[in-house]
């Protein structure tokens, strides 16, 4: 199954410029279990910090650049010459080729449109990315057989930088696949692997890269080849771009190609999951392949339909995007000339009614259609996902189960917790920590080894905030006193609190603006208290960008000094794993049921922390004053009908 890639010779090419002691790295840097291994990072990190920075932790970049003198300094530390040969110990070579199932025919193909394995990866947005890679990084630890299916954005996800009047601004960086953790696939004879797909009556041709995510393979398609006109080209330029039809090319060469690198790979696998509706045109296109060869399309919908399992990770309706039929059929014609379906019988396999043409087409009813299997990603999500296909399932049950979201633990618990665990509970929590008995020691641990590692954690964090907070206010041209202040005022030793996420007025940030006095009390308050804020608002979400210039308008009354409160720019999985491991406290404020996907909140709970006296008057303090709320106004509603106001959401109180 193993296809043809240049591993080996990308491989030795980096052990060529490198002294012997370190040329175990070279094959380390190919495969991304370093970055969930105990010491992975603070190895390359060991070497040489200041270039391991620069580079966003990109261990073949950083190993094409290390000068020769940093090479000889390091190997000539017996100690850091012995933590690299254990890392590349646990970088053994070893792949999914390997791992047999006893109980499928084949690997399940994992199909998504963002993938967040690591922040040296362009392609993730947010939690339906970071579940992806973590469910790979799942999958290689339990030996488990899949592959990942996805594209490769060569700009990725945008990078974030806020300016003085706290106004979000967007840039994008282009990245070399030859100095990223990828290789080409190759045909048998040798020649880099070439598809294509149909798409707007044109062909859009590709390659394939493979990333080695542990024992996983993940497979990224790529369109920048100079086949390719630039409009064409630019199907892969940059994750979730703002055009629909860009964005519609995107979906059909994830599903469409996706499928189609499966059938060159030789790879039949036992299940398609399809994560978010994105890919749904990837069971579709193996039913083509078998209309091709003679079936019908009823036969061969049902015989692919066995294999589908659709994850819907949208709480809203709205979520699931739509668009014009026109524009739906002159970008997938091609599919449905080879289906053998008329564009009416098209349609309204990707509508939620069939037959009302009012309705908009879209790829999410296609997947809830075609599938075998479909779950929500909560067991409340599952209630909520029940509710918006109803008019899908009409006079009978939805058939939509639900699982439980988590984190991939070894990529997010925290150093010192990992050190604790270890040394009191052995391997098992890490091996299998669902097993309850893996667990029942915890019980023994010391509560003083316990807030050790509490403290220690927060001051990893603190140590992290106060240099990045202090140089995204020098970089945003701050005063200087204001950009010093983080790094001088922010506290290892302080109760710390931390909101990161997307930016979106679901997710209600702006409660720490509706009452700056308030939030100004709790922040110097004593004993006083530290914020953390990080996030992205979508390029287009104008909304989420005036909320975030909102707050920090307010920032110099909510924390006049800037030792309190600090945002942390260009949130990522880099940002995020260092908040996660560190807060004391994690806010999370969606409004119901504005909530899908993983969050942080997983993550955080990776961490479980003692909850100090402080935090839990604050918050019983402010549940009680928010039913009291909820009281007045629901006897007020009875009286008469008043407008909210403005700024304040009903129900909402301040910060907590």
């Amino acid at each position: 199954m193993r296809a043809g890639d240049d591993f080996g010779a990308r491989i030795k090419l980096l052990e060529d410029r490198l002294v012997p002691a370190l040329r175990p790295l070279a094959r380390v840097a190919y495969d991304y279990r370093w970055s969930w291994a105990a010491d992975g990072a603070a190895v390359f990190a060991a070497i040489d910090p200041h270039r391991w920075r620069l580079v966003r932790a990109n261990p073949v970049r950083f190993l094409l650049e290390l000068s020769r003198e940093r090479q000889e300094a390091a190997a000539q530390q017996p100690k850091l010459v012995e933590r690299v040969r254990r890392l590349a110990e646990v970088s053994a070579d070893e792949t999914i080729d390997s791992v047999q199932s006893p109980t499928q025919r084949g690997p399940v193909a994992f199909f998504c449109a963002e993938f967040g394995v690591h922040e040296s990866l362009p392609g993730y947005a947010g939690g339906l990315g970071a579940l992806a890679g973590d469910l790979l990084k799942e999958a290689s630890d339990r030996e488990f057989p899949l592959v990942g299916i996805g594209l490769f954005y060569r700009r990725g996800y945008f990078s974030q930088r806020v300016d003085l009047s706290g106004w979000q601004q967007e840039y994008w960086l282009e990245d070399d696949p030859e100095e990223l953790p990828m290789t080409l696939v190759r045909s048998p004879d040798g020649a880099p692997l070439r598809l294509d797909v149909t798409l707007f009556g044109e062909s859009v041709a590709f390659c394939v890269r493979r990333v080695q995510v542990g024992r996983v393979p993940l497979f990224l398609l790529d369109a920048d080849l100079p086949e390719n006109d630039p409009l064409r080209r630019w199907t892969t330029g940059r994750l979730y771009d703002g055009n629909r039809r860009i964005r519609l090319a995107q979906y059909g060469l994830l599903g469409i190609g996706g499928a189609r690198v499966l059938a060159a790979l030789g790879i039949e696998p036992a299940a398609l999951h399809l994560n978010e509706g994105h890919p749904a045109l990837a069971p579709l296109e193996l039913v083509a392949m078998r209309v091709e060869q003679g079936a019908t399309f009823e036969a061969a919908l049902s015989q692919v339909r066995e294999r589908v399992v659709f994850t819907s990770h949208t709480p809203l309706p709205a979520g699931n995007e739509t668009y014009a039929p026109e524009q739906f059929l002159q970008a997938f014609a091609d599919l449905a000339r080879r289906l053998r379906l008329d564009e009416h019988d098209f349609l309204d396999l990707c509508r939620m009614r069939p037959g009302d043409e009012r309705e908009q087409p879209g790829l999410s009813p296609l997947a809830m259609r075609i599938a075998r299997t479909r779950n929500g990603v909560s067991r409340r999500h599952g209630e909520i996902a029940r509710s918006i296909w109803q008019p899908m399932f009409p006079g009978s049950p939805v058939p939509i189960g639900y699982v439980t979201n988590g984190a991939h633990l070894a990529t997010f618990v925290a150093e010192p917790f990992r050190r604790l665990l270890t040394t009191h509970l052995g391997d098992p929590w890490l091996r299998n920590p669902a097993d309850p008995a893996a667990w029942e020691p915890v019980h023994r641990i010391p509560n003083e080894e316990l807030w050790h590692a509490r403290n220690e954690s927060r001051r990893r964090l603190v140590a992290y905030a106060r240099e990045k907070s202090e140089r995204d206010r020098l970089v945003r041209g701050e005063e200087l006193e204001y950009a010093q202040a983080g790094s001088l005022g922010l506290d290892p030793d302080t109760l710390t609190f931390g909101f990161a996420r997307r930016l979106a007025g679901y997710k209600r940030l702006s409660l720490l603006a509706t009452d700056p006095a308030r939030a100004a009390r709790i922040l110097s308050g004593q004993p006083p208290v530290q914020l953390l804020i990080a996030g992205k608002a979508h390029p287009s979400d104008t909304e989420a960008k005036q909320l975030l210039q909102r707050l920090f308008s307010l920032r110099r009354d909510i924390d006049p000094a800037g030792a309190r409160l600090a945002f942390l720019e260009d949130y990522d999985l880099a940002v995020a794993r260092e908040l996660v491991a560190g807060c004391d406290v994690w806010l999370n404020l969606p409004r119901p049921p504005a909530r899908g996907e993983r969050d942080e909140r997983h993550e955080g709970d990776l961490q479980r922390r003692p909850a100090p006296e402080r935090p839990r008057r604050l918050v019983g303090r402010g549940l009680q004053r928010r039913q009291r709320l909820g009281d007045r106004r629901r006897r007020r509603r009875r009286r008469c009908r008043r407008p909210v106001r403005p700024g304040r959401e009903r129900g909402d109180s301040a910060l907590l």
